[in-house]
């Protein structure tokens, strides 16, 4: 049965659970290309044991509950849904390893009518599973491209952050590795898309493209670096907009523009003269005196 708003709205989530390790948060990392360099101490705190740090971004992986919108009857003409946007707000930092509970829910769907496709805005809260308390908060925005018509109250969906209109402050250019994508789907996301050239080529790209969180985990990492001194604890939330595809083996260039707290940017592929995230936003806690 097609998607309606009332239904899939409701749709009921089941929790989902996680026990991750010291190994599972350096693997990330490195799936990330932290570490290219092994005497960058910064990087090394990220992807060695001793004293490991962890990623802010890694929250976006965790305790996730599966392609919920082919696995449960939702009726998403799943085919066709595009990764639109994704947010994390870090409640504090991660720990190097722990149970984590995901809770999800959609908490809002925007119809564009019939051929013109639905948003469906999805939200994953992240908790200890010891102590109960909150770790992260991720929230996605799916277009389902094949469900315009769905129904509901009309609205429009709200506009992207503004953007500075001067020269950014600061500019990080991070090369990915040819392999990251396989390297990067050992986090959970095994679709072929990202290691298949057939499939690739089926979707319309010339070779296997690099996940869309993995572009969002460069940026984040281009954070880390530029802004924050890589200190993980300064970074409270990570907002972007994914606009073009990137392939494995690109250089990143992320344009960072800092204003008080907040830090807007973009990450662009320069080989292409291509945006592959726009309308960034992070928010960056002050440094410990």
């Amino acid at each position: 049965m097609p998607a309606q708003y009332d239904q899939l709205l409701q749709l009921a989530i089941p929790d989902s659970q996680q026990t991750y390790t010291a190994t599972d948060a350096m693997r990330y990392a490195l799936s990330l290309g932290v570490g290219a360099d092994p005497l960058a101490e910064a990087q090394l705190a990220y992807v060695y044991e001793k004293n490991l740090r962890v990623l802010p971004t890694m929250g976006v992986v965790l305790a996730h509950p599966g392609f919920w919108a082919r696995e449960l009857d939702s009726g998403i003409d799943w085919v066709k849904i595009v990764h639109a946007e994704q947010g994390l707000v870090l409640h504090r930092p991660l720990p190097p390893q722990a149970s984590v509970i995901g809770r999800s829910r959609i908490v809002d769907i925007i119809d564009k009518g019939p051929g013109k496709g639905a948003f469906v805005y999805y939200e994953r809260r992240m908790f200890d599973a010891a102590s109960g308390e909150p770790l992260c908060t991720s929230t996605q925005t799916l277009f389902c491209r094949g469900d315009g018509g769905i129904g509901g109250p009309a609205k429009t969906a709200p506009p992207p952050a503004a953007m500075p209109e001067r020269a950014p402050d600061r500019v990080c250019d991070i090369a990915t590795d040819p392999r990251m994508a396989l390297q990067y789907r050992l986090n959970g996301d095994m679709n072929p898309l990202h290691a298949d050239p057939a499939v690739a080529r089926k979707a319309g790209f010339e070779r296997p493209i690099l996940h869309g969180l993995a572009t969002y985990g460069v940026a984040g990492h281009a954070l880390l670096q530029a802004v924050c001194g890589y200190d993980a604890s300064r970074i409270a939330e990570i907002s972007a907009r994914f606009t073009a595809p990137v392939y494995p083996g690109e250089t990143l260039r992320t344009e960072i523009w800092i204003d008080g707290e907040q830090a807007s940017f973009t990450v662009r592929v320069p080989a292409r003269n291509v945006v592959a995230i726009g309308n960034g936003r992070a928010v960056i806690r002050p440094a410990a005196a």
